[in-house]
């Protein structure tokens, strides 16, 4: 028992740094943050208390309103923290990446299993929804990047529905803040046993990157890259 105590006592401090990293990282993009989370924390516990005197239990419903103006104030600051974050990778490269990671359970994801020249690259994420490639770049490029890649994965899952995004502002692509959500209204088509066999064999398929020796740290000049782009796992 006093093991669990003192691992709980340990934790604490990290999390309480963890908010404050949070909060300060808000801060930076959300100047309002401060003025906001303290609003909603004194409507909300003035609400209550109002109530409270009206129907004469001012304390039973002070007490209420305190817990429920945390609580309100956590939520408006977990979601204006995610604004926050998802401003600052916006257009950043691999931010798609940063958020396929993230996604959660039943999702499988691969970074960068496609690449060209410039730097535009396909993440492949694998779930109940199918084999979903979410592209982020030039939209332009990355529309031959995708073509190749879907080509691919018809020949070795053919049984499997292959979606594609491309992240983006622009009209027909999906927004980086969006992507989660998009992805997780995808109808469920495959069992678990299903997505387990997907992995098994895009994993079984390797790709470019595991089968070419390539040197540590940066890129030699001059050097070619091979027809096609580079892929990465």
């Amino acid at each position: 028992m006093a093991r669990k105590d003192t691992a709980a006592d340990a934790a604490n401090p990290g999390r309480l740094k963890q908010i404050a990293l949070t909060y300060k990282m808000t801060r930076r993009a959300d100047k309002k943050i401060g003025l906001v989370l303290a609003a909603v924390g004194i409507v909300t516990f003035g609400v209550f208390l109002a109530i409270g005197f009206l129907i004469g239990h001012p304390i039973y419903l002070g007490i209420l309103g305190l817990l429920l103006a945390f609580l309100a104030s956590a939520i408006v600051f977990g979601r204006r923290a995610e604004r926050a974050a998802f401003g600052q990778m916006e257009g950043q490269p691999g931010a798609a990446a940063a958020v396929l990671d993230n996604i959660g359970r039943g999702w499988t994801t691969t970074p960068a299993v496609a690449m060209n020249r410039s730097q535009d690259v396909v993440h492949r994420a694998v779930g109940k929804a199918g084999i979903v490639l979410v592209a982020e770049g030039n939209p332009n490029r990355v529309k031959s990047l995708l073509a190749a890649e879907k080509k691919k994965m018809n020949r070795i899952v053919a049984d499997v529905p292959v979606h594609d995004l491309i992240v983006g502002a622009g009209e027909g692509q999906v927004e980086l803040k969006k992507l989660r959500t998009t992805m997780l209204k995808l109808p469920r088509v495959l069992t678990g046993p299903q997505v387990t066999a997907t992995n098994d064999r895009l994993k079984a398929m390797g790709d470019l990157m595991s089968n070419m020796p390539l040197p540590k740290g940066p890129m030699p000049k001059g050097m070619k890259l091979p027809k096609g782009g580079p892929k990465a796992r």
